[in-house]
């Protein structure tokens, strides 16, 4: 100061606030119809969507699934019967579950996510395309979780290599997102002669980063795919449903009329016929409709297969729907899930035992129909269920919340003097933002000092050496609130008094 006069100098009164992170940005791994940003590829890159109309518009639409009409010789349960023979249908064409993922996803009340596409629908579904498509999501900071429900496309083998590659991604190189497994096969009972699919999941999916993923059993028949989004196109081998349809309408020994015989031969012909425009096809699979409660009953039971799905991209939306309404602090579960029929198996009470508590700790959370309320999720644990600091799904998610709020608020003071204004700058700080977490019920205490502390300080938390060598240590403790998965009510009888 060289004139006389007053001169204002501003303080900082209060400390830097933490903003809390977004906690559900789930990150969807698979092929899509195409992958362009104008005259860009996104093939292989990590794209950041907020609803399905820019899902269409970036990565195109649905695939076009191919059936194979199969006669049933053996004691196979058929799906349809026509007169005394039995046929059951089979995909074989366009088998994809990226975009039926992502309307169960915001069917569920999802919200923004991101997409990696590893390849169209003319590629083949792959694990190495899958574990490097994960690996693209080291370069993004926001997503919260990882899901890749293709992999149930795969061999049980692979499907395990791509499940052990995103919990290693979660737990290991990123630190800050959660997985969510879907078991391959996991339509079948427990007791199929085949094998029993979860003690087979638990058995490879090894011991690493358990904490970091969750799974869910059954598969859920879902409502994704109507009737209007099937035809008698999606018939790979027409000349069978030819032949079928035919023998229903036009069998041997019965009389028709001429006219009527005509009109029903020019549309069965129809079928294999190449050179209708979309009108025209359209109308023949409107009359096919009209006509043939075989052609329907084949539709119904092609719709079926497509709308059996792993249920990992619902149990997506319902943390993004959860987290958006209660809290990531409230535990995913006793939700009702949308767009589902039922689940593919009636998992019982005394089912759920070994689901939920097994010896080796690695808990299948169950899918459950109740009378009256639906189809719920019914568990919320982590595969790393023996462990009583990370059982519980929400514990994790919220630790993580914490962790990455806290740690990109406190760069703000990399190379800030390692002295104690820094220090109770920084305990303020933080303080502040557990404050508020504890008012909105994400930590349990009746008064803030039950619910958190921080610690920082030399002779507290730091030693002289520490700070010689450029080092600020701070403790923070965190009471997490978890979910009351075990009610017990006793009743006990007692004397009349009156």
């Amino acid at each position: 100061m060289k004139t006389p006069g007053v001169y204002i100098v501003e303080k900082n009164a209060f400390p830097n606030s933490v903003v809390e992170v977004a906690t559900a940005v789930p990150a969807f791994i698979g092929h899509t119809e195409k992958a362009m940003n104008g005259n860009k590829s996104l093939l292989n890159k990590a794209w950041r969507i907020t609803s399905m109309a820019e899902f269409h518009t970036y990565f195109g639409g649905a695939p076009d699934p191919g059936f194979t009409i199969n006669e049933v010789t053996d004691d196979t349960t058929p799906d349809f019967i026509s007169g005394e023979k039995k046929y059951s249908v089979s995909q074989d064409g366009g088998k994809y579950l990226l975009y039926y993922s992502m309307l169960m996803f915001y069917a569920n009340g999802g919200g923004a996510c991101y997409i990696v596409s590893v390849g169209d629908y003319t590629a083949d579904p792959d694990s190495d395309k899958m574990t490097a498509g994960i690996d693209q999501l080291i370069r993004e900071q926001e997503p919260t979780m990882v899901v890749t429900p293709e992999t149930t496309l795969l061999d049980a083998e692979n499907s395990q290599k791509v499940h052990q590659a995103m919990l290693s991604h979660c737990g290991y190189k990123m630190k800050n997102r959660f997985a969510i497994l879907d078991i391959w096969e996991g339509y079948k009972d427990r007791q199929d002669p085949d094998g029993d699919r979860v003690l087979d999941f638990r058995n490879n999916i090894g011991t690493n980063f358990l904490d970091f993923g969750a799974s869910y059993y059954p598969w859920i028949n879902t409502s994704i795919i109507q009737d209007k989004d099937l035809s008698y196109l999606n018939i790979l081998n027409k000349d069978v449903l030819q032949t079928l349809i035919k023998d229903e309408l036009m069998p041997e020994g019965k009389e028709i009329d001429e006219a009527k015989k005509a009109e029903l031969q020019e549309k069965i012909d129809s079928i294999l016929s190449e050179d209708l425009t979309d009108t025209d096809k359209e109308l023949l699979n409107k009359v096919l409709i009209q006509v043939s409660p075989v052609f329907n009953a084949l539709l119904t039971a092609v719709k079926d297969k497509l709308n059996l799905m792993p249920p990992g991209p619902a149990m997506a939306g319902i943390y993004t729907m959860t987290d958006n309404t209660r809290g990531v602090w409230k535990a995913p579960a006793n939700v009702s899930v949308n767009s589902v029929v039922s689940p593919a198996i009636n998992i019982t009470h005394d089912d759920q035992e070994e689901l939920n508590v097994p010896l080796n700790g690695k808990a299948i959370n169950a899918i459950r129909p109740f009378i009256g309320e639906g189809t719920l999720v019914w568990g919320a644990r982590t595969l790393d269920g023996n462990s009583l600091d990370w059982r519980y799904i929400n514990v994790r998610r919220t630790m993580i919340m914490l962790e990455e709020s806290i740690k990109i608020a406190s760069k703000a003071y990399v190379f800030e003097p390692n002295v104690i204004n820094t220090w109770g700058t920084m305990k303020g700080m933080i303080s502040n933002f557990l404050t508020g977490i504890w008012k909105r019920g994400g930590l349990a205490g009746t008064t803030p000092e039950d619910a958190f502390s921080v610690h920082v300080g030399l002779g507290e938390t730091m030693t002289p050496e520490d700070i010689l060598e450029g080092i600020m240590r701070i403790t923070v403790l965190v009471a997490i609130t978890r979910p009351a998965e075990f009610i017990e009510i006793t009743f006990q009888q007692q004397m009349q008094k009156s």
